[in-house]
């Protein structure tokens, strides 16, 4: 079996891996890679294969990193199945919608810019229609249920606690006569969420493909969270100031108005206007009603005897732009959550635009801003940032809470790691910036120093499971 190791490699972006089997092609993920502009087109655009030769995809979990470039791998012929939970599935005809509104927002945009040059127009990356086509593929699998998925290979999902439906790969091979076992862990939750069951242990793992997006790095404690989060929203609400949340649709959205839920029925926060303001943020809460079957124990049994988790008299969720374009003349505080979560596209650079020059407001992020993105230029203690080509001073109070991070950090991803059961042959970390990748690495050799341990560069080429 060899694997090339085609995204995600030292970075966190676009997760894609080519696996050669039994003489078969499985892709393992097929994500945008987002970066800069011109080698982000280039690379989404020119898949580093051919699509027809693909005969499967499994997917993780549906974070546009992961799945946002499944609509050009169906697009350019690829007509398989593409494996994973159900509640991936859903999650997913969302996002990859949004997604194709994103790619031909911009395609327009770009064009406009290229007329005035008497450039020809180009082309979105891909579209609504191609974002459907590619969902009517999806084979939609529960966790711990194992099915073949070509000549000599079963997947199982099991869950990862990551997000909603988010699974670790299980992959039972059987290859000239030999038998293996391959994981891949997808992105791992940190355990004890609020919403979500904290990820599962494997057994008899022969080889291991691990994320690493915080694998030198150790998250402040969970227990904290919420105090902190009440105490810098209290502060702000007496300074009469609005609270302004970079949230991403899928996860924190969700985990952070059920925060403000806990603290508001605990009588910690006054019943202030939450809105939500993101169309798929919206979109995807709606899913997270569908599968209670992905909760933990203590949020389902609220969801069944209390209430429902994501809402409540002061919580305003906003589609449409005329709605979110009110929020502009709110003279009262209010707390605005709105996607992206890296400021990087959506609602929350209006809302950026209008509150982050006054020093009364807070912008409290509470997730991974990466590299070069809006938010994490905000973040860095600018006194000044671009938001739609125009300077804004920064005013207003800045804020990371990381304990909301949906990603495992060192100490985390350690434990993950010695629970899994095995003589683990060989590891490649993945899916985490350069240094985060090789400070982990040097962490799993410490753990376990007869495994060889790699970390991947972009297209390099492995083989597992020769003796």
């Amino acid at each position: 079996m060899r694997i090339h190791f085609l995204g995600a490699t030292r970075t966190t972006t676009g997760s894609m891996y080519l696996i050669e089997v039994n003489e078969q092609r499985l892709l393992l993920e097929c994500g945008l890679f987002q970066g800069k502009r011109a080698e982000s087109i280039e690379r989404n655009r020119s898949l580093p294969f051919d699509a027809t030769q693909i005969d499967a995809v499994i997917l993780s979990h549906a974070h546009i990193d992961h799945c946002g470039n499944l609509p050009t791998l169906c697009r350019q012929g690829f007509n398989g199945n593409i494996y994973c939970t159900f509640a991936t599935r859903d999650l997913a005809s969302i996002m990859l919608e949004d997604s194709a509104h994103i790619q031909e927002a911009d395609a327009e945009y770009i064009s406009q810019k290229r007329a005035k040059q008497k450039l020809p127009a180009v082309e979105p990356l891909y579209s609504a229609t191609d974002a459907e086509k590619a969902i009517r593929q999806f084979v939609t699998l529960s966790y711990d249920r194992p099915i073949l998925v070509a000549d000599g290979v079963t997947v199982t999902f099991r869950d990862a606690g990551h997000i909603l439906g988010s699974a670790q790969v299980v992959l039972d091979i059987q290859e000239k006569g030999r038998r293996f076992r391959y994981l891949f862990s997808g992105d791992i939750g940190r355990g004890h969420d609020d919403i979500l069951r904290d990820p599962e242990s494997v057994e008899n793992v022969d080889f291991l493909q691990i994320e690493s997006t915080y694998g030198g790095r150790e998250h402040s404690a969970k227990s904290n969270a919420n105090a902190e989060v009440a105490r810098l929203v209290q502060e702000t609400l007496q300074n009469k100031g609005k609270v302004i949340i970079p949230a991403f649709s899928v996860g924190r959205t969700q985990q952070i108005v059920y925060t403000f839920h806990q603290l508001t029925r605990a009588g910690q926060l006054p019943p202030t206007p939450i809105f939500v303001d993101s169309p798929l943020s919206v979109n995807a809460t709606e899913v997270f009603r569908l599968h209670p079957e992905c909760f933990n124990e203590s949020i389902y049994k609220f969801l069944r005897e209390k209430a429902n988790p994501f809402g409540m008299e002061n919580l305003t969720y906003i589609r449409e732009v005329a709605q979110s374009m009110k929020l502009n003349d709110l003279k009262d505080s209010a707390i605005i959550i709105s996607a992206s979560g890296m400021c990087e596209a959506g609602r929350i650079r209006h809302h950026l635009k209008n509150h982050i020059g006054t020093a009364n407001n807070l912008i409290l992020f509470i997730g991974y801003c990466a590299e070069n993105t809006l938010g994490a230029q905000i973040l860095s203690g600018r006194p000044a940032v671009n938001i739609f080509g125009e300077p804004h001073a920064v005013r207003a109070k800045i804020t990371a809470i990381d304990s909301f991070s949906g990603h495992a950090d060192r100490n985390e991803l350690k434990r993950y790691v010695e629970k899994l059961t095995g003589e683990i042959r060989k590891i490649s970390v993945i899916h985490g910036e350069e240094s985060q990748a090789l400070a982990f690495a040097e962490t799993l050799r410490t753990m376990k120093p007869k495994t060889e341990v790699l970390v991947p560069e972009y297209k390099q080429v492995v083989e597992f499971g020769h003796d």
